[in-house]
């Protein structure tokens, strides 16, 4: 596809950012962290047998499978301004993981997916919840709307572990994207999910301008370890990238775009899930005895015996 070409040194390039998601996950699956992050990660587009926006492997699919081995339920959450078709098509059969995507939808913006009703199939059906957005929408209501949507799916799908796609396409002044979010707007989101207390896996996606991309993934690493950052930037080597204010949180919302999300529009997406989530009647069970051995278990080991410590 012309969006994915072939390039030199694209194995190890896929090899580094899925390979960087699934350590990520073992280190959640066997506690060592609570909270762990890949920026290079977050390629939700690709597909089982096809590459596509910008995406050749897709890491979350593989961290979320390997979660799975140890968590009975996952929650997939994407707040890039593109739909998260890829992972919700590994997913459109399972109740185990529930994929929820806020993004612009028209029917024609890339990947032409993710209208509400494309809820999943068979035994995960109401399992994949989508919110189509329009164009221009501001931190105020991106957020209020996001904060009720989770708390919703929280309650009815008690996940055991969440990863989260922090595409930053999603923020104002993209060069691909179109709504208007700021970097502390975006970072809002964030911040709400880890004070969720569960497992959390956090991965980049996409961002087109490339200097807000940068902020806004160091701001949100620091939200997401607790620290707090001068506005100021340092000054290094790519300090002239980031004229002519050389801030963490410049200006990048353009308030003469008016948000094209009516409040009613908002509340009705709002009634809609609710809807959804009313027909899962509960989280699902799920029956664990043995934790099934991983490809590193076998590499460390020789053999699929899985680990002692890895028996419930």
């Amino acid at each position: 596809m012309d969006d994915c070409p072939v390039f030199d040194g694209l194995y190890d390039f896929c090899s580094f950012s899925a390979g960087s998601s699934l350590d990520a996950a073992r280190r959640l699956g066997s506690g060592q962290t609570d909270i762990a992050v890949n920026w290079s990660g977050g390629l939700h587009h690709a597909k089982k047998f096809e590459a596509s926006g910008f995406c050749y492997v897709n890491d979350i699919v593989l961290a979320i499978l390997e979660l799975l081995r140890i968590h009975p339920r996952v929650l997939y959450v994407d707040i890039d301004v593109h739909h998260g078709d890829g992972v919700q098509e590994a997913f459109l059969h399972s109740d185990r993981v529930m994929t929820l995507s806020l993004h612009r939808y028209d029917g024609v913006f890339f990947p032409r997916t993710g209208a509400m009703d494309e809820v999943g199939g068979r035994a995960g059906k109401y399992y994949s919840l989508n919110v189509p957005l329009n164009e221009f929408i501001d931190d105020a209501s991106y957020y209020d709307l996001f904060k009720d949507v989770l708390t919703r799916v929280m309650e009815a799908f008690k996940p055991a572990a969440i990863v989260m796609q922090c595409g930053a396409d999603s923020l104002g002044s993209d060069r691909l994207g179109s709504f208007n979010l700021s970097i502390k707007g975006h970072g809002a989101c964030v911040a709400f999910v880890k004070s969720l207390g569960l497992p959390m896996l956090v991965l980049g996606g996409g961002g087109y301008t490339i200097r807000n991309v940068a902020r806004c993934w160091t701001y949100e690493t620091s939200v997401v370890t607790g620290v707090e950052l001068k506005d100021e930037l340092p000054r290094t080597e790519y300090y002239a990238h980031y004229e002519p204010d050389f801030s963490l949180h410049p200006p990048i919302v353009d308030p003469q775009l008016e948000n094209q999300n009516t409040r009613q529009y908002l509340e009705d997406i709002k009634k809609q899930i609710a809807e959804y989530l009313r027909y899962i009647g509960g989280a699902p069970s799920v029956q664990m005895q043995e934790v099934p051995p991983d490809l590193q278990g076998f590499r460390d080991n020789g053999n699929w015996e899985p680990h002692p410590n890895e028996i419930t």
